[in-house]
């Protein structure tokens, strides 16, 4: 595993050859990543098929509990992503290990949540319970479609009867081709609210699975790819491995300015097509910061930072070029200069534009567009 080096700013290295290449297994997630919904990230597919083809192996850990490995292996497969029910690492899973620990074989649990809850304790040894009054030991909880009052009423009676509650994860939402929804973290919140007692959280960003796929995929050098900063990119800290995150989920350039140290990750793709591609450095300049076409310094007075775009004909250029399709050199240069001013926490950014190229990106991403 490759913690980044002492001192380093994540995003400034960036990465002079693709991924794919420079690193041996991708351990992606799936919701926000590799799908939303039931569809897949259009060009995912077949990015994950080239990457491949250059010797990358891929494994998929998901915080999403509500189905099998096998379910989960059978839906890749017809989005065109093949895999097998042993390339599948889901929280499910994990909760299963961390309640076969607590409990031994045999031990008695309610699960609150889609099929893959339940299956996983079955094969760890577990007796599945189906109400409070038959007095489980443990409680988990998993996110499911299906999950209404009754399933949170027998969770909460059985928390207050002295069961154990585990928690799948505690993702507050989950990406839909709608926007964010619902997701299991919200949930628990409503178990935990009721009943006083703080659950016990077995998915990402605990480190276990992460190293379960490592262990099982063999990887000498794995990169985690992700769409989560509190999940994803920090369980991929933890693990001491590389991170790549993406926006094609729930993380927007505001919130990736703000995240805290330990949510900050080594590389930064639209989608997961940026296994494909090499990822620029950010040089700092003294006093000021590039990457490519993009320049960030410190605005006059204040804690702002000044974005100035690509020049071009008339002083001017359009806030996406071809050679920058999607502002992301200009939010690399953006996170790196202001990681590098807040060191040791996160913080929101505030950022004013230079000129008309720089405020039509600041607007899309809904941050500070002022020009000076």
């Amino acid at each position: 595993m490759n913690p980044p080096a002492a001192g380093t700013v994540p995003l400034s290295s960036g990465c002079p050859t693709p991924p794919s290449e420079s690193y041996d297994v991708a351990l992606l997630d799936l919701d926000g990543v590799v799908y939303v919904g039931p569809d897949a990230v259009p060009g995912v597919p077949a990015a994950l098929a080239a990457a491949r083809a250059v010797g990358m192996r891929l494994g998929f850990v998901t915080n999403n509990a509500a189905r099998t490995p096998d379910q989960v292996a059978e839906h890749l497969t017809a989005l065109q992503v093949p895999a097998g029910s042993e390339d599948v690492i889901t929280s499910s899973q994990a909760a299963a290990t961390v309640v076969s620990g607590l409990l031994g074989p045999g031990g008695r649990v309610l699960p609150v949540g889609g099929p893959g809850v339940a299956a996983a304790l079955r094969a760890a040894g577990l007796v599945v319970v189906g109400t409070a009054g038959e007095q489980p030991e443990a409680v988990v909880q998993g996110y499911g479609t299906e999950v209404g009052w009754a399933q949170l009423a027998e969770a909460v009676v059985a928390v207050r009867n002295g069961a154990r509650h585990v928690a799948t994860n505690a993702d507050a939402t989950i990406p839909s081709p709608r926007g964010p929804l619902p997701g299991n973290g919200a949930m628990v919140g409503v178990v935990r609210d009721v009943t006083g007692q703080t659950p016990l959280v077995a998915g990402k960003p605990d480190p276990a699975m992460h190293a379960e796929c490592v262990r099982r995929t063999g990887a000498r050098r794995p990169l985690v790819v992700g769409d989560r900063l509190d999940t994803d990119i920090e369980g991929a800290r933890r693990a001491g491995a590389d991170s790549l995150l993406v926006l094609s989920g729930v993380t927007d350039p505001g919130l990736l300015l703000a995240a805290e140290p330990v949510r900050r990750p080594d590389l930064l793709a639209a989608d997961a097509t940026g296994l494909l591609v090499p990822h620029p450095r950010v040089d700092d300049i003294g006093r000021a910061w590039t990457c490519g076409d993009w320049t960030v310094r410190p605005a006059e007075g204040g804690d702002a930072l000044e974005l100035a775009g690509p020049r071009g004909d008339g002083g001017v250029a359009p806030a996406r070029t071809g050679a920058n399709p999607d502002g992301l050199e200009a939010l690399r240069a953006l996170c790196v200069a202001h990681w590098t001013r807040h060191p040791d926490d996160g913080v929101p950014a505030r950022v004013v534009a230079a000129d008309p190229a720089a405020g039509a990106l600041l607007a899309d991403w809904g941050l500070t567009t002022r020009p000076r």
